[in-house]
This record gives structure tokens, sequence and C-alpha cells, in this order.
């Protein structure tokens, strides 16, 4: 799968970005010295008859992004939300990716809908209408329910995208083992891992009976947040490929000035979306991993209603409970506390030193404290936390790149409301509070009854199971011998957990 055409598909992606004049505003956002604009256009302009033209009325990143696909579009979504990080301009005209790329037919997707659902659409809906918005992978329409008169979204997968996203993640799978083969210092990155990690949410991504759950679960997370609103999903009506949800009636996030027009407060919609999106990280584990201003709308009593739920993550409480800790010690501007988090979670290695690890990152802390937002280049502080990242040689946690992304997505959302935003200060009080709730005696207490219910179920037999791995040392040697025994030492030490447990609830209640 991975051979010639993927070259080829490189290529194209290159000729393109010089076809369209992309690379030109590439290399000027990202300040590239003379030479080097010489020498990329010198080395493209042979290619630039293999490249795609794209849709000439757009601008020329956008409409590179565009031509090339899927793939490419949600990393330009991706860019929309950082002008800090590419520029005010560009930042404007790639948010055009988010929900307003040219949308197909509606008779395919009146097609799509009787042939997923099986039920002529006058049957389903006595309105159907053109697509309100389109992106890269789904475009929705507008109807009303046949039956009750609801106003409703239904939701569409563009036809064969399944295929061009296949074509476009196989490149990708190409490029990460070209990188990992050619620069042996890249592997700590673990290129192939994340590309693996984006095939896997994209595969979601494809299902929309999976996102008709992910809205059901992060609902019934989120129905006591005050100023949030999820949709909820008809699943009568929906399956693979067709996703019907109540309408969300309100303006679009990004929409500022309209935002403005309608007395909504800017700044506090700002620190609401950071506010939320932290508490639905650390106190659910589960978070709307997709939260561009695309996905958003505001509605008239000021409730920010988030929709698209293709994209969710999903961190376990241990990992919630270091990057809790991580973010707190920012926070407070404890560094030698946030180094010796990440050793401890094993994020850094071991044969590393400690101190200079917490000294390194003072350097890329105390530049932000004390600074207005619109001062602060997000472009030179991630370039340095990259240095940081490499001299220690930390490698890529997978499981941590949708928190990462999302957190980097929701930062961008919040200062493009409010660009004097103090994200320290906007998430204090969540993180602080999630401290309180489970890094302390109540966590404790919480931790231990839980252990003491899971092991109830067959405490009982922990003297026959540890008797019986025993009696097994004694035996013919095994060739997994070593296992076993840990295994025995590992029950008994459950029973003395048991006993530690209880005395150690009992002292705290």
């Amino acid at each position: 799968m991975r051979g010639p055409h993927n070259i080829l598909r490189l290529i194209r992606t290159a000729a393109t970005f010089e076809r369209t004049g992309a690379l030109g505003v590439v290399l000027r956002e990202m300040d590239a010295p003379r030479s080097i604009r010489i020498a990329a256009h010198v080395a493209g302009w042979p290619m630039k008859w293999l490249g795609l033209k794209g849709d000439p009325s757009m601008p020329p990143v956008t409409r590179a992004l565009t031509a090339l696909g899927p793939a490419y579009v949600k990393f330009g979504q991706l860019l929309s939300t950082r002008p800090d990080v590419v520029g005010e301009d560009l930042a404007c005209q790639l948010r055009v990716l988010q929900d307003r790329l040219p949308p197909f037919s509606t008779g395919e997707a009146r097609a799509t809908v009787e042939a997923e659902l099986e039920r002529p659409l006058e049957e389903l809906f006595s309105e159907f209408g053109d697509a309100v918005a389109a992106a890269s992978i789904a475009q929705v329409h507008k109807a009303r329910l046949a039956d009750t008169g609801e106003d409703v979204a239904v939701k569409v997968l563009r036809p064969g995208i399944e295929r061009a996203f296949r074509k476009d993640i196989d490149a990708f799978y190409f490029v990460a083992s070209m990188i990992e083969l050619l620069s042996p210092a890249s592997r700590r990155l673990r290129p192939s891992d994340v590309v693996a990690h984006f095939d896997g949410v994209v595969a979601g991504e494809l299902d929309l009976r999976i996102e008709a759950s992910a809205a059901s679960e992060f609902a019934a997370n989120t129905k006591n947040d005050t100023g949030f609103q999820v949709p909820k999903a008809k699943w009568d009506l929906s399956a693979r490929r067709v996703l019907t949800l109540d309408w969300a009636e309100g303006i679009p996030l990004g929409d500022t000035e309209a935002l403005r027009a309608a007395g909504h407060d800017l700044d506090a919609l700002g620190e609401r979306v950071m506010q939320l999106f932290l508490n639905h990280a650390l106190r659910d584990g589960y978070f709307h991993a997709d939260m561009h201003q695309g996905n958003m709308k505001v509605a008239e009593n000021g409730d920010i209603i988030a929709y698209d739920f293709g994209i969710m993550g999903r961190i376990d409480e241990y990992t919630r409970r270091v990057y809790a800790e991580i973010l707190y010690g920012f926070i407070r501007r404890d560094y030698q506390r946030v180094a010796e988090v990440h050793f401890e979670a094993g994020y850094v290695p071991a044969d590393q030193d400690v101190h200079a690890f917490a000294q390194a990152l003072r350097s890329v802390g105390e530049p932000i404290f004390g600074a207005d937002a619109t001062a602060i280049s997000m472009g030179r502080l991630l370039h340095h936390l990259f240095e940081v990242t490499e001299r220690f040689g930390m490698e890529t946690r997978t499981e941590l790149i949708l928190l990462q992304r999302t957190m980097v997505v929701v930062e961008g959302v919040a200062r493009s409301l409010n660009p004097h935003i103090n994200i320290w200060h906007v998430a204090r009080p969540v993180v602080e509070d999630y401290i309180r709730q489970s890094i302390g005696p109540r966590a404790m207490a919480h931790d231990l009854l839980r252990t003491l219910r899971v092991l109830s179920r067959f405490g009982p037999r922990l003297p026959e199971i540890a008797e019986a791995s025993l009696k097994r040392q004694s035996e013919p040697p095994a060739q997994s011998a070593g296992p076993s025994r840990r295994m025995a030492l590992g029950l008994m030490g459950l029973g003395a957990l048991v006993a530690a447990g209880g005395y150690g609830l009992f002292l705290l209640l």
C-alpha cells in the first residue's frame, strides 16, 4: 500500500501548493529567508503542471488544501484557530474550512438518506432544505420532521469520503515511515504512532452511529453544566452515513461581529469555552476534541451550543491527575513540582536531571506570566517547547495527542473572542477544584472504597489462589515461573492492601 503512488501523492501536494500560489503565502507567513523562498520556488516550478487547480475563488492556501482532500482540510481547520501561529490574515482565510466548503448536491444527500434509513424521504421529513454547512467529511441540512413538525439537523457523509481519506492517510503513513528512516532523532516523536492515532480517530468519524453515541454520552455528562447545551440525537433517524440531531439555533461562535451586535459578552464567552473544556477533560475524562468555532453556536440566552461529535477525546483517571498536577504547577509557577510530575509519570527518561528539566520549564513558563496575551508569540513558544522536549528525550505520548491538540484549538478560540485573555487565570479555579476533588483526602477515601469494592468480589478466595500459585513453584520449572511467583506475591500484596485500606478508611472517616 505504501509504495510509489504515495511518492506521487507527495509530489502532487508540493506541486499543488506551487500552482495555487499557496507555497509563497506559507513561506511568507513563516518568515522564511529570501534564499529559502527562491530555492523552494525553483524546485517547485518544474512540477507545477502536476498540481491541482482547486477553486480559483478561494484564497491560495485554502484553495490548495481543499483541492488536496479531506485530511489536508482537517489540518487547515486546526491552523485556522491559531492566528498567533499562522497570522491573522491566513487564519481568517482558513476559517472557511470549518463549515463553509463547497457542498455536494442536495439530490445526492436525499438519495443517501433514503438508502441509509430505507424509507422514502417524504415519509420522514416534511421539509428537507439545501446544505446550511459543509465541511471536509459531511454536510448538514436543515429539515422538519413529518410527524411532529420539529426542526432538526441532518448530517450526511460526503460521497466517496471513505476512499478519499484512506488515500490521504496512506500517504501520511508513508511520510512518517520516511521521516523515521531518514531522521533517527525524530523517532522519539513517534510519527507512525501519531498517524495511527489519527487513523483511528478518522475511522470513528466516518461512522455516524458512533457520533450519535458520543453525543448521547456527552449530553449525559454535561447536563448540569451552566451555560452549555448539547443537541439530542434522533436514534431512529440515524445510521452509518446519516445522523439526525435537534436543530441548534444560534449565532456561530466565529462571527464575533454578530455576537457583539446581539449584546453577548465576548470576554465571558472566551472564558467559558476554556473552562468548559477543562471541566470536561479533567472532571469527566471525556471531551469534545474538535472545538473550533465552526462547531459551536451561541444561543439567544447566551448558552454555548456544541455540535459535531465526530472526534471525542477520552483520558483515564491517572492521566487526568497527572495533567492537572502539571497545569497546577505551571499556574503556581512551581516548576520543580512540574518537573517531578513528568518524571513520576515516566514522561521524561529517568536518566535525565530533574533540576535541569525544571530550569528549562521555567524558561518556557516565566515569559508568559504577567505578559499581555497579544504580546505572546505562540509560534515562538511552541518552538521553544519543542527544543526542550528534544533536549530531554521526551517521547510523544499518543494518549495525550487529542488532549494537547484540543487545548491548542480551544485556546485559539478563546483568544479569538478575547485577544487579551489570561489563560492561566481562567484555568486556575477549574484546576484547583479538580485538585481538591481528586488529589486529596477525599480522593484517597474514594480510591480506597473503590479498591475494597473490587477486591470484595474475590477477596474470600485470595488465600486459596495465593496457595495454589505458591504450590506451583514447587513443581518442575515451567517456562514462566517468574510471572507465577510475581502473581502470588501480587495477590498477597492485595490482601495486605485490603487490610491497610480498611484501616486508612477508618482514620479518614
